[in-house]
């Protein structure tokens, strides 16, 4: 538990000193690269959706159709035991 736990602070740091570099980014950075700092994060973004989108198609598109579900039929015998069941309820 003991390493998990030692990752889980790396992970924590590592997304702080990010979300502290986006931040001087957007802000503080000349010009040019705040407009890169909207564009690229938005772009990660967009083409990831687009990604997951073309996956759910492909996979809907190669994957073989399920075998239909036969009807379930009542047998004469079943119906004769529920026509015997309801005599003997009278």
């Amino acid at each position: 538990m003991m390493r998990d736990q030692v990752l889980g602070g790396l992970i924590l740091i590592a997304s702080i000193v990010v979300a502290v570099f986006y931040i001087w980014w957007v802000f503080l950075a000349p010009e040019p690269w705040r407009t890169w700092a909207i564009i690229i994060p938005v772009l990660i973004a967009v083409l990831a959706v687009l990604g997951i989108i073309g996956w759910i198609g492909y996979t809907m598109a190669t994957t073989p159709p399920p075998a239909p579900i036969e009807e379930f039929e009542v047998g004469e015998e079943a119906k004769e035991e529920e026509k015997g069941g309801e005599e003997k309820k009278e």
